[in-house]
């Protein structure tokens, strides 16, 4: 069964098709100031990228422009890149790797910068990795970046925030106070009202570029679920004792928490879930080691379920989208047991279940966001893993229904 559901993720994961929705309707701007409408794999850069892959129709093959020969780029309603060179400061904000020098230590470099806002005051910004950095221009002035450098003084680390001090000198305007300058944080959201509000408070025209359609980064969902599981006991010492309780169908209930990653155009999340779910068997056979010469075994096995892990989602149109997830699930038992009777129902030995730990892999589709079906298969798991002698192999493949609530 495993090595089943191995090789639907791994299909799954070759899907190339509309299914990605990555290229979209764009242009670029060539070196001779010329305006190309073209076709743009949208891959969400968490990075800014130093080229990007384009085509002119959906049956030609892509071809890849760069930095170098390309002044401006864009995917329309989505993002857009103009080419810039400018002076950066890389300083590391890392313990370890961090500056005791307080001003920036800037290099020219030929950069793609993220246009934020655009207008009489523009704002950009830049990421390469955990590295972000916040440019600006004013009118027709030079692109500079807005400083902000974290450095060691006298063992403790301090801030430079002198990127206040050039927004109070270049952003006069009556409704934009000092005390509001004075709070400002080095932040993306914080930046974009200022950047806003200067604009709007000087009337001028602008462009807010910043991506405003990123729904969903977290989702609450309801999950029952249907599930086909089997257990079986084994003892080193006394194997007519061993026991397969066979397989038996039973339900689930569970909340699930998912928490959209925000790049690579939200296919990728984390999820956490809590599932209870049952599992009651007895089964009866004859041996001549006990008295009577029956032996009946009862499991009675409830438990919490916490998965932990990550998934990622293949686009097939804007409502529909399949996915794929792993999970490593922590356990919590309540009140479980297995129990081994005579024939005339006295106990013969009691066996206490333990708390265990396994993996999950599920495959899955989901409607409109709110609706989901999804089969999952949990590897295997020993829930009475305290004895040393006896040994258990619990599984269990799952049908988890969903809806996302919130």
């Amino acid at each position: 069964m495993i090595k089943r559901i191995l090789l639907i993720l791994i299909a799954i994961s070759s899907l190339k098709s509309y299914s990605q929705i990555i290229f979209e309707n764009g242009y670029f701007i060539d070196e001779s100031n010329k305006r190309i409408e073209c076709l743009i794999k949208n891959v969400d850069w968490r990075s800014n990228p130093t080229e990007f892959e384009y085509k002119f129709s959906d049956n030609e093959s892509a071809k890849i422009a760069n930095i170098k020969t390309v002044k401006e780029f864009g995917i329309n309603n989505v993002s857009k890149f103009i080419r810039a060179k400018i002076n950066i400061d890389r300083s590391s904000d890392k313990m370890g790797k961090m500056s005791s020098e307080r001003n920036p230590a800037f290099k020219e470099e030929l950069l793609f910068l993220k246009v934020l806002i655009e207008g009489k005051a523009s704002l950009y910004q830049y990421t390469d990795g955990n590295l972000i950095r916040y440019f600006f221009k004013l009118d027709d002035s030079e692109i500079n970046q807005l400083v902000y450098k974290q450095y060691l003084y006298a063992n403790k680390i301090a801030v430079n925030n002198y990127f206040r001090q050039q927004l109070y000198l270049q952003l006069k305007c009556d409704e934009i106070e000092k005390n509001e300058l004075k709070h400002l944080s080095y932040d993306k959201r914080d930046l974009e009202r200022l950047f806003i509000k200067y604009n709007e408070c000087t009337n001028s025209n602008y462009i807010n570029h910043a991506p405003h359609n990123k729904k969903h980064l977290f989702n609450l969902a309801i999950r029952p679920g249907i599930n086909y599981s089997s257990l079986e006991i084994q003892n080193q010492w006394k194997q007519t004792w061993d026991t397969d309780f066979e397989n038996r169908i039973g339900i689930s209930f569970g909340l699930e928490a998912e928490f959209i990653l925000p790049f690579h155009k939200n296919k990728w999340g984390l999820i956490v879930e809590s599932t209870y779910r049952y599992f009651k068997s007895e089964q009866t056979k004859e041996t001549s080691n006990v008295p009577g010469g029956i032996l009946v075994s009862k499991v009675d096995y409830k438990s919490v379920e916490l998965p932990i892990g990550v998934r990622h989602y293949f686009y097939l149109n804007d409502k529909s989208k399949l996915y794929a997830n792993i999970s490593y699930v922590f356990e919590i038992q309540n009140n479980s047991y297995v129990r081994f009777f005579e024939k005339d129902n006295t106990l013969l030995e009691e066996l206490e279940v333990s708390s265990g730990m396994n993996m999950a892999l599920g495959i899955g589709y989901k409607y409109n966001n709110n609706y989901s079906i999804e089969i999952r298969y949990n590897t295997s798991r020993n829930i009475i893993g305290s004895y040393l002698s006896w040994y258990s192999d619990y599984r269990t493949v799952s049908v988890i229904f969903g809806y996302s609530f919130f």
